[in-house]
């Protein structure tokens, strides 16, 4: 169970001790664990939706999203406002990218990429609430931590030093096919919806992995984070779009 709390402990702000230092294989493993914290998430979100159903869409949408970032303790909204300051303040240069994506400070581009994504995760959140469709709220989180699974599996880590490279190195890829392959099936409840859903994540997640190498030659902490928020924000919003025209 040690990398399932180790998920835990890093995805969201659950209180999780740890009785000893996680080995190198255990952080690995708990890659595998993700989705399920995602899971769990969703389980939250779509929990807090139907209690509260009662209030206002627009209200609703609100404290459902603040709720989402505080869950999570804004870890991945850190990535992707690093991310952003990055790839533009990088100028195409790798060593310059990878520099800024250490710095704490937050840039304007970092903060104006976190106003982007809270706003089209905010009205896509009032699109599905107004139509009542809380069981999607499951599949979002999961989607979004299916990012890291993908990237790890595919892509080389940068930095050698980083948590990221002992992952890359001990994580099953049986495993983790599996995983992610059962977990795309969990769209099919929502039908052509769900699979418009997943075809345009699979899309993202080819597009990131592509922009990822292309400017750094793999991925960082900072872009697991940015890949998860990205894929979240993407994934809600087709599903919202696909929903009213089907």
């Amino acid at each position: 169970m040690t990398p399932f709390f180790i998920a835990l402990q890093f995805l969201t702000i659950i209180p999780v001790q740890l009785k000893a230092m996680p080995s190198q294989q255990q952080n690995a493993q708990s890659v595998l664990f993700y989705p399920l914290v995602g899971l769990m998430i969703g389980a939250a979100l779509f929990a807090i939706a139907n209690v509260m159903h009662a209030l206002p869409a627009v209200l609703l949408s609100s404290l459902i999203l603040v709720i989402w970032i505080c869950l999570t303790g804004g870890l991945h909204l850190d990535g992707l406002a690093d991310t952003a300051d990055a790839w533009v303040g990088g100028f195409g240069d790798k060593q310059r990218t990878l520099k800024i994506m250490k710095d704490p400070a937050c840039g304007p581009i970092g903060v104006l990429s976190l106003i982007i994504l809270c706003l089209v995760k905010w009205s896509a959140l009032y699109v599905l609430l107004q139509k009542q469709q809380y069981s999607a709220l499951i599949l979002f989180p999961i989607f979004g931590r299916l990012a890291p699974l993908f990237l790890f599996l595919t892509t080389a880590y940068v930095r050698e030093n980083g948590l990221g490279s002992s992952i890359a190195q001990y994580i099953s890829r049986v495993w983790a096919l599996i995983i992610f392959a059962t977990s795309l099936l969990l769209s099919g409840y929502f039908v052509w919806v769900g699979l418009i859903t997943t075809f345009i994540f699979i899309l993202t997640l080819l597009y990131l992995r592509f922009k990822f190498i292309q400017r750094i030659g793999g991925i960082t902490g900072d872009t697991i984070g940015a890949s998860i928020e990205i894929t979240e924000a993407i994934c809600l919003l087709s599903f919202v779009i696909a929903s009213v025209y089907l």
